[in-house]
């Protein structure tokens, strides 16, 4: 049984818990952590999305963040994107190979497998620029199906369109584009 804490509009934990069936039905807010693979490829950024297994709970099937998933009650935001970069894709990563990128709210309320899912959570993104090599992950299957590089720009707009090939939320975009231009800036100065 997964247990997440309580969180308040700025993702801070109250002090309350709610296990993740009843944070789901009920739609009370919770912590995530997504992480964004990226390299540069002929002058381009490129991600790696992760397509979801056919049997989870939201989102079946499609392409979705790199890795993410919920911070468990206690835990803090690294600690659980370094945990499920290792769970999900069998990547070893260590603090300093992550940067925080910013944090964005995620809410929906969609029915999947006949069942309402309700969404409320703050999202903390990282961004993972180590080489990767696809061939070469070990993926968590009940959670993965398969990887695959996409360009940023044209994933981006694609999500915006294409929603039955992608579940990537547009705050991620929003964000790791806001990183990319941060880090673009620096390499100008």
């Amino acid at each position: 049984m997964e247990i997440f804490d309580i969180i308040d509009e700025n993702g801070n934990p109250t002090g309350k818990t709610v296990e993740r069936s009843i944070a789901h039905a009920e739609g009370i807010r919770h912590r995530t952590a997504h992480i964004w693979i990226i390299r540069r490829k002929n002058g381009r950024t490129e991600i790696l999305l992760q397509k979801r297994s056919r049997n989870k709970d939201s989102f079946p099937g499609k392409f979705d963040t790199s890795s993410a998933g919920h911070i468990q009650a206690g835990d803090e935001p690294l600690e659980s994107a370094l945990r499920e970069l290792k769970e999900e894709l069998g990547i070893h990563a260590v603090p300093e190979d992550l940067q925080f990128a910013g944090k964005f709210p995620i809410s929906f309320a969609k029915e999947f497998h006949g069942k309402m899912f309700r969404d409320e959570e703050i999202a903390f993104v990282y961004i993972y620029d180590q080489p990767v090599d696809i061939s070469k992950l070990v993926l968590q299957k009940e959670e993965v199906e398969a990887v695959e590089w996409f360009d940023f720009e044209e994933t981006c707009e694609g999500c915006r369109k294409n929603r039955d090939k992608f579940c990537v939320p547009s705050g991620g975009f929003e964000v790791v584009k806001k990183y990319l231009e941060r880090q673009n800036q620096q390499i100008k100065e």
